[in-house]
């Protein structure tokens, strides 16, 4: 798939984005969203012939999508400075997830009934987020059913019709360059959405 900053637009928080495009640019790793697996959320590998690649799942809402890369990010920063001499999910791993982390542990990014269960995991985070119960309850209260079909861009929406888009709802609002101002319908607050971004009525 493309790797650009509109996919990420699709998949991320929409303040999580700026940040999570620049992981991938620094570090420049093949990133590949792939069909739903029961056995991962998501997956690092690396190979000498290929170099570094990671994986989530598309199915997952933007939050958990959001920490499952951030999860695999920094199991390749783990890899690259202490090669595989590590346990893949050793105190190393754990530090760098933490460090990872802080730019988008915010309300910003999280409403707070994930922030403060993620907020308790990322002090000695395990392989995984489903073996935290509070945060994959938390977690679990976004997921939404997701048809690809059902989506459209934010151009075909009329001005005063609400949608949804990284699993938060809003009003579109007038267009400001190449981005819509928009107000979230349960905040009041007004976020500039790019005009290209997938979205689902409401």
């Amino acid at each position: 798939m493309k790797n650009d900053y509109a996919t990420f637009q699709q998949y991320f928080p929409t303040e999580a984005v700026p940040y999570c495009f620049q992981l991938w640019k620094k570090y420049q790793f093949h990133f590949k969203i792939t069909r739903p697996r029961n056995s991962k959320l998501g997956d690092y590998s690396f190979r000498r012939e290929s170099g570094h690649q990671i994986t989530v799942n598309q199915n997952l809402n933007p939050y958990a999508f959001t920490i499952t890369y951030i999860h695999e990010v920094a199991h390749l920063v783990t890899f690259t400075h202490y090669k595989r001499r590590k346990e893949p999910h050793g105190k190393e791993w754990k530090m760098m997830f933490k460090k990872l982390f802080l730019p988008i542990l915010n309300t910003e990014v999280f409403p707070e009934s994930i922030l403060s269960p993620l907020t308790a995991y990322l002090e000695n985070p395990s392989a995984s987020t489903q073996g935290c119960i509070p945060l994959s309850n938390a977690l679990r209260a976004f997921d939404t059913p997701i048809l690809l079909d059902e989506h459209i861009p934010l151009t075909q929406v009329e001005v005063g019709k609400s949608f949804i888009v990284n699993g938060r709802s809003f009003v579109k609002g007038e267009l400001r360059r190449t981005r819509f101002l928009c107000t979230e319908t349960t905040t009041g607050k007004r976020y500039v959405v790019a005009a290209n971004a997938l979205v689902k009525l409401l």
